[in-house]
């Protein structure tokens, strides 16, 4: 069983996700200020009933869409991230790289994570 805080610092975490990006779950776990917890994201994620949710711009570590491909759910997480600018070939998106141009952190808080 979750707590409700951990759930809402996930679901932040989600939701400042920019438009047009990409995050994998253990870096949400980790902005969520909860390391190493990467699979709580998954399941926060799976019992999310919020339809306003950017849940789709949660990818695995190495940029892969974690439903089964060819799924409904598959086609919508590619269908949207398409949709926002981001390419997806063969379910696979390109990671922002650790300390890079586009990493999340730098996008949100400056380039030095702040």
């Amino acid at each position: 069983m979750q707590d409700d805080s951990a759930r809402d610092r996930i679901l932040a975490a989600v939701r400042a996700i920019p438009r047009g990006q990409v995050a994998g779950y253990g870096e949400v776990a980790r902005r969520a200020g909860l390391p190493g917890r990467a699979r709580l994201v998954a399941r926060v994620l799976a019992a999310n009933d919020d339809a306003a949710l950017p849940w789709h711009r949660v990818v695995r570590a190495d940029g892969r869409i974690a439903l089964p491909p060819g799924s409904a759910g598959w086609r919508e997480q590619s269908r949207r991230l398409v949709a926002e600018g981001v390419q997806v070939d063969q379910g696979r998106v390109r990671m922002p790289r650790a300390g890079g141009p586009g990493r999340l952190d730098a996008l949100l808080w400056g380039p030095d994570g702040d």
